[in-house]
């Protein structure tokens, strides 16, 4: 069953136990999907890409309405991000992380905060979008001794 049906399985569910909120936020969500499955094969994003980012939305636009003082907007932000982290992977540990930024580093040779350009790539592509990218800069950082 891809997260895309399961979404669907999911807004149902929501409906028939009146959870509004949670029907609202899934249908955000599955309309998000279906977008990018319209989108050419080529270009086109996977699911888990398209759920990080809504994710990432989520929290950004959470962190906008805290500082703005309105935390009833807030708390209904971080809600729905809560929702789509329940159809994401799981988050890499900060050992796991370190461990493959540390593997990243000497495949790149790399030694100062001067070439985290070089380390960044193989550092994502291990990663495979199981960690934030900010997160991943920092270890990177860390490791390079800044």
């Amino acid at each position: 069953m891809s997260v895309l049906d399961q979404i669907r399985a999911d807004t149902v569910a929501a409906m028939k136990a009146g959870d509004r909120q949670r029907a609202g936020a899934l249908r955000l969500i599955s309309s998000e999907l279906q977008k990018a499955a319209k989108e050419p094969p080529d270009g086109g994003l996977d699911e888990t890409t398209v759920l990080r980012r809504e994710r990432k939305r989520r929290t950004e636009a959470a962190t906008a309405y805290r500082d703005a003082g309105r935390a009833d907007l807030a708390a209904g932000e971080e809600a729905e991000a809560e929702i789509l982290a329940g159809y994401l992977p799981a988050e890499l540990s900060d050992e796991e992380l370190a461990a493959l930024v540390g593997d990243a580093v000497a495949e790149s040779g790399a030694t100062s905060v001067r070439e985290m350009g070089k380390v960044m790539p193989l550092a994502m592509a291990r990663v495979q979008g199981r960690a934030d990218g900010r997160r991943v800069s920092a270890v990177v950082r860390e490791r390079l001794g800044a």
